[in-house]
């Protein structure tokens, strides 16, 4: 549970920045086996799962500029909603989860 939600969390930070050398945008492979889609919404991009028990659920919404990212994760077991960030290079999406910002778990994900 605590490993899907550092991921998306992570994601969804790297999605809102929207850096157009390293585009956040696409398919991604979570540690998890799941696929996540991070797409524009508004201002921000989207995560949405695509694949897996929960899937076409919404688990993050993030924004921010350069190479910093920030926003919120839901993780899909339990509703529950936590800060994250995350940062893209090039097929690799590092993403990081916390509660209360001491409580943190990280996750990798793949571009697909």
């Amino acid at each position: 549970m605590l490993k899907t939600f550092v991921a998306a969390a992570a994601l969804l930070v790297s999605v809102a920045a929207g850096h157009a050398a390293e585009p956040i945008e696409g398919n991604w492979k979570t540690q998890s086996g799941a696929t996540a889609e991070i797409g524009k919404c508004g201002s921000a991009y989207c995560v949405t799962l695509k694949t897996g028990k929960h899937a076409g659920k919404q688990i993050g919404k993030m924004s921010g500029t350069g190479d910093e990212y920030s926003g919120e994760i839901t993780d899909p077991d339990n509703d529950k909603t936590y800060s994250g960030s995350g940062s893209v290079a090039g097929n690799t999406l590092k993403m990081k989860g916390c509660v209360l910002k001491v409580l943190c778990k990280s996750q990798t994900w793949t571009r697909l």
